[in-house]
């Protein structure tokens, strides 16, 4: 082991101090440009890229804050000038800073290129129709339908004397479906699983599907009845 070695170590921390102190003020200035960006596109994440005459800068912001600045040369590379992982390098952070400036004006005229955009939009918009009236028809109709199948879980309730109970038919090539509970419709489908609902304890059909389906109900009823009458023709036979 050699002894009495001394060696001069250069220290890098007023180096490191100097890019930290840069870094620190580009993060600032470029958070106002994240700002600024996430209010004209309308979001909270995005990313942006804007050309200059020495390469290409990438801005991400996320919530309006810089997620990362990236600076790409044309001679290669590229450079993180604000990041969440390490800092930059100092001499490639200084090869990027001279162009920084150029970035800001690339910026300056995205925004501009944007200005009077919107100007000849035109904002007196037609009047809207009001769906009421052909609500009020929906309504109605599945009203009706619901009190039908009301009565046709009753009977089947009456008939079977069990609380729960399905009773399905094909009607027109579709499977229609009415499950009850007790005396009272618990939904009404059309179509098997994912088909249509015309009665359900949640939201309404659309009208269209209900216009498609109501005469298509009246033969599901007249099925109904065909099989209540087949159970009083089996029924009769019954002797004691």
């Amino acid at each position: 082991m050699t002894e009495g070695v001394d060696f001069d170590v250069a220290s890098a921390e007023e180096i490191a101090g100097q890019r930290d102190e840069v870094v620190a003020a580009v993060t600032d200035h470029a958070g106002t440009v994240a700002r600024e960006l996430a209010l004209l596109q309308g979001g909270d994440y995005g990313q942006e890229t804007f050309k200059t005459n020495a390469g290409k800068w990438t801005l991400k912001y996320e919530a309006g804050t810089v997620q990362y600045l990236r600076f790409k040369g044309k001679a290669g590379g590229e450079t993180y000038v604000v990041s969440s992982q390490q800092p930059p390098d100092p001499d490639e952070l200084a090869t990027a800073m001279r162009d920084y400036d150029a970035f800001v004006r690339a910026y300056n005229d995205f925004v501009r290129s944007k200005e009077g955009v919107l100007d000849d939009v035109e904002i007196d918009f037609p009047a809207v129709e009001s769906t009421d009236t052909v609500v009020s028809e929906r309504d109605r109709v599945v009203g009706r339908i619901r009190e039908v199948a009301d009565v046709m879980a009753g009977e089947l309730h009456r008939y079977d004397g069990v609380d729960y109970g399905t009773f399905t038919a094909r009607v027109n090539g579709k499977r229609w479906e009415l499950k009850r509970e007790e005396s009272r419709a618990s939904y009404l489908r059309v179509g098997g699983q994912g088909g249509t609902y015309l009665v359900s304890q949640y939201e309404p059909p659309s009208a269209p599907d209900v216009r498609e389906l109501a005469d298509d109900f009246r033969d599901f009823v007249a099925e109904f009845n065909e099989y209540v009458d087949e159970l009083e023709a089996d029924l009769g036979h019954v002797t004691l």
